[in-house]
């Protein structure tokens, strides 16, 4: 009985993939202050935080680079992504298959989907970190690719069906979750942060700032990792959420606003997780690499469970839940728009098995700094498309939405405007040696400028 009921309950989950979302649904500010609030404070900050510290950022880099990075994230949302996302109303799929056609529209699918199960996967394993601490089970260090054994395996499977559960009712529930977790898991970041100060030797709040020098955030990375600097740590916090915001996956997200200023709610993860959240995270690594000896070990879950205990370990489990849920239910609208007729539940079950599967990994985590670079870069010149074609093509004659317009199945200007722009990128890192996250700024604007020029070269035929 219980299971006809869900079953019956999820075939009446609709969530407009193929049409605009009607007024009826439409959302408040404070709907997406806690949706990104939760999705933003969530596991990445417990590896990306440790990550700055191994890496040897300074701290007076670290602290005006966030500042600065966030603000320029919050400001792409705000006024890239959450404009057309309420002017359109559609899922970032069904407007590029307006714009590329079909068949492009489902290569790109595939890789966005591919791309997303890779980060759930990675959220997943973080919250299997702090449910493997009562059974001691090995962790893996800063080097290690594979599993660390079979019980690993276990509780990464345990921890999949749930979040993949969860994000199969929708994005009510998705949303919901996610603004309930928030607030709790902010003041146990902060709280644990704080808790531990002084014993990295902060007596007083005058003391901090030498100590983050001398045994937090040192300006020495640690043995096998590269030195970051402020510009590496600005970028990143600008684009480590590329695919999103310029990339226009938020799209999908914010078609649910009342009005376009609910991209500016971005704030609520930008500056509450990506922020403070990063901070404290940091903080609690360096005291955990203190007690340890350096230890090369990297373990969210017991790094937050010897400062907070077991409301520490909680907080790991939740914060890699309200990271996972949104993204496999993103994973889901993107294989969905391949196969329009299959159920967005079904198919999300089959992205959480994807998901689980890659989560027994922990090179995703280990390497989660490059891959949400490289994550963003390969997604990155779609959402310029959308922007030039939105914003641009009819202020400069050329024709908006060509594929719906022409009844096209492919839109040759955007494959190579797609492939193009990522060899351009490849090209540059190649012969100047500019690492990856500082690829997206010049990626975007190269991919608007082969964007107009082929659709100008493309377009003649439609115009004869």
């Amino acid at each position: 009985m219980l299971l006809e009921k869900l079953s019956a309950h999820l075939e009446e989950v609709k969530e407009y993939e193929r049409e605009p979302v009607p007024a009826s649904r439409w959302r408040g500010f404070k709907s997406f202050l806690g949706m990104y609030a939760g999705e933003h404070t969530a596991g990445t900050e417990f590896v990306i935080g440790p990550l700055f510290v191994a890496h040897g950022a300074g701290a007076m880099d670290l602290i005006l680079g966030l500042l600065l990075g966030n603000f320029l994230a919050v400001l792409s949302w705000a006024f890239i992504c959450a404009p057309i996302a309420v002017r359109e109303r559609v899922t970032l799929y069904f407007l590029l298959e307006k714009i590329c056609g079909k068949h492009l529209t489902n290569a790109y699918n595939l890789v966005n989907a591919l791309m997303f199960c890779f980060l759930a996967g990675s959220m997943i394993a973080v919250s299997a970190t702090a449910i493997g601490i009562p059974f001691n089970i090995p962790l893996a260090k800063l080097t290690d690719w594979l599993p660390s054994g079979l019980p690993w395996i276990i509780i990464v499977v345990l921890v999949g069906t749930v979040t993949t559960f969860v994000a199969t009712l929708g994005y009510d529930k998705v949303e919901k979750f996610s603004t309930i977790a928030a607030p709790w898991m902010i003041l146990v970041f902060l709280a644990a942060a704080i808790a531990v100060l002084p014993e990295l030797g902060v007596k007083n709040w005058g003391d901090f700032f030498q100590v983050a020098q001398d045994k937090i955030w040192t300006g020495k990375p640690m043995s096998g990792q590269s030195k970051f600097t402020f510009w590496h740590i600005l970028f990143f916090a600008w684009f480590c959420n590329m695919a999103m915001h310029i990339g226009m996956a938020d799209l999908s997200i914010l078609r649910y606003a009342k009005k376009w200023t609910a991209g500016f709610a971005s704030a609520g993860g930008m500056y509450v997780g990506h922020y403070i959240a990063w901070l404290s995270s940091g903080i609690l690594y360096a005291l955990f690499l203190q007690q340890s000896n350096e230890n090369l070990e990297f373990a969210p879950g017991p790094v937050a469970y010897s400062a907070a205990g077991i409301t520490g370990a909680l907080c790991v489990i939740i914060a890699g839940w309200t990271t996972a849920n949104p993204t496999i239910y993103r994973a889901g609208l993107a294989l969905q728009a391949i196969m329009p007729k299959a159920k967005t539940w079904k198919i999300t079950l089959v992205v959480g098995s994807l998901t689980t599967l890659a989560a027994c990994f922990p090179a995703l985590v280990m390497q989660l700094l490059d891959f949400v670079a490289l994550y963003g870069l390969i997604l990155m010149p779609m959402g310029a498309i959308i922007f030039i074609d939105y914003w641009l093509f009819p202020r400069i004659g050329l024709q908006s939405n060509l594929a719906a317009v022409k009844n096209l199945t492919f839109n040759v200007a955007a494959l190579i405007t797609w492939l193009g722009s990522l060899l351009a990128c490849y090209l540059i890192a190649k012969t100047t040696g500019l690492e990856i996250f500082f690829l997206g700024l010049p990626g975007w604007f190269l991919a608007a400028l082969i964007y107009i020029i082929s659709s100008y070269a493309y377009q003649k035929k439609w115009s004869k």
